[in-house]
């Protein structure tokens, strides 16, 4: 039912005790305050027991995350999980973080990205350790662009 509001003036729907309902909300709804059960604080409550903080990242974190990889790389949330399932070096499958071979980011064609726990893609990014990384990793069946092989020595100016 379509009534003029009491507080604003305007035709708008009619919510409650002849307000409209933005100034219904502002003036008469107070949320529950409760003590969230994760951060125990004393929030308004939002939904399951937690403050909207909590709320959105226990139930929208993994499509937060996913969401940033697809702007980051470029490519679908289901073929970073697949990259990423295990460093190709080691094995590791904890924590996993994606690596360009060519060093170059805007490059996510599939044979250019590899899995590489963060150790190891540490150590392919430290001038020291970055021949034998690159040794390892072509043993393991990749391909090395030909201009990443060279710069193995610090230079000092």
């Amino acid at each position: 039912m379509i009534k003029k509001c009491i507080s604003c003036g305007e035709l708008k729907e009619h919510h409650a005790k002849g307000f409209c309902y933005p100034c219904y909300k502002k003036l008469f709804w107070k949320p529950k305050i409760i003590t969230c059960k994760r951060c125990k604080r004393r929030m308004p409550h939002h939904g399951k027991g937690l403050c909207p903080g909590c709320f959105n990242f226990v139930f929208y974190s993994d499509q937060n995350k996913n969401w940033s990889r697809m702007k980051k790389y470029n490519i679908s949330p289901e073929i970073y999980k697949e990259i990423t399932q295990e460093c190709v070096v080691c094995g590791f499958n904890q924590i996993v973080d994606l690596h360009h071979l060519d060093e170059n980011n805007k490059n996510n064609e599939l044979n250019n990205l590899i899995g590489l726990c963060p150790n190891h893609h540490k150590m392919l990014h430290d001038f020291r350790y970055k021949k034998g990384m690159l040794d390892s990793i072509k043993m393991k069946g990749y391909s090395i662009p030909e201009d990443e092989k060279i710069n193995f020595v610090h230079k000092s100016t």
